[in-house]
């Protein structure tokens, strides 16, 4: 049955280890099962192109863009910042984004998932969500109710995120880090580039460009 599937063509925008993990995800567990065939990674590093890497070949934006414009685009770079620049790049370049979910995430029906998110095995997002453009959730999170992330937002692997949390755009969440409820009347809100260190726990808001770390989460001071 497999056979007869059409997969699409996708390239993977990194070639890092967060790439190859994509790749994996891509070929053997994104939904719906066998639906992509992963055809480069892209490397901006002119060292890297040419080679190949878990036999898959690694080639810049412009090489793909002459060889195989069809392809759809995923990203797979955790800097949100820079990931929302080869994001620019590749519109500019005419090239499509897909999402990557992997077959065992548990998410409801009543979550809203922005252009090219990538959600990693082991995830559960439950009710009322509502999800960015490019949003990452790597391994094993958890998102409860009324959760909002915003545009470039990446959790790394490991983090849980209780009801009624706002995240901002370009937020990154570190490792392990957990963040307690909000309420309806005022959610737990996290600002635009904020940074939530790896195993912090967020039990207050964190404004825009903050860096938290610790437990409980306190802006981290200076050298």
């Amino acid at each position: 049955m497999e056979g007869c599937l059409t997969r699409i063509e996708i390239a993977i925008y990194g070639a890092g280890g967060f790439g190859r993990e994509v790749a994996w995800l891509a070929e053997e567990y994104a939904r719906p099962v066998g639906g992509y065939r992963v055809i480069a990674l892209l490397d901006d590093n002119p060292a890297n192109q040419g080679r190949e890497i878990n036999g898959f070949q690694v080639m810049s934006l412009e090489s793909l863009a002459l060889k195989q414009p069809q392809a759809k685009i995923a990203l797979a770079i955790g800097k949100p910042a820079t990931r929302e620049k080869l994001a620019q790049r590749c519109k500019e370049r005419g090239f499509e984004f897909v999402p990557l979910i992997h077959e065992l995430a548990e998410i409801s029906r009543w979550v809203e998932i922005g252009p090219g998110a990538v959600i990693c095995g082991g995830c559960i997002l439950t009710t009322n969500i509502r999800l960015g453009e490019q949003v990452q959730i790597n391994l094993d999170c958890t998102i409860g109710h009324d959760v909002v992330m915003g545009d470039y937002t990446t959790l790394a692997p490991g983090v849980h995120v209780s009801g009624w949390v706002h995240m901002g755009k370009r937020v990154y969440v570190g490792t392990g880090a957990v963040f307690v409820n909000g309420t309806e009347a005022k959610p737990l809100l996290v600002g635009d580039e904020a940074v939530i260190g790896a195993g912090a726990c967020v039990t207050k808001d964190v404004p825009p460009g903050t860096t938290v770390v610790g437990v409980p989460a306190r802006p981290m001071k200076g050298p």
